[in-house]
């Protein structure tokens, strides 16, 4: 395991991710590398609730930009009004990402899962 998942040890990572099978393979190495994942959720408005219902402590969250065509922002928009780091996720380019959203961190997919590390750990969002 590289020094970069090794600090992700005992992190709470939240997936917000509408796809199965990419959901369940992101949580079981995100879980590999010592991180707690809440969820995976697939939908906007539920991540939403249990952002605002605070009762998961989340450090990090990886969203898909796209979710079964809405878009991941209003959890965004949640997430960095708790002052809690994201990274969007997109198989597609920076275009799929609305501009003044692009500020934050993004990651591509398929998922280079260092790349996604040093994502999760850097400081700033």
């Amino acid at each position: 395991m590289s020094s970069v998942a090794k600090s992700l040890r005992g992190q709470r990572i939240m997936v917000v991710e509408d796809d199965y099978l990419v959901a369940l393979a992101l949580s079981a190495t995100l879980e590999q590398a010592g991180a707690s994942v809440v969820g995976p959720i697939a939908r906007a408005q539920e991540a939403v609730i249990l952002i605002e219902e605070g009762r998961e402590h989340i450090d990090v969250a990886i969203l898909d930009v796209d979710l079964n065509g809405e878009k991941s922002y209003a959890v965004a928009d949640a997430l960095a009004l708790r002052h809690i780091r994201f990274v969007f996720a997109t198989g597609y380019g920076v275009d799929a990402v609305d501009r003044q959203y692009r500020q934050y961190p993004r990651c591509q997919k398929p998922f280079d899962h260092e790349a996604l590390f040093r994502a999760l750990t850097v400081r700033g969002n």
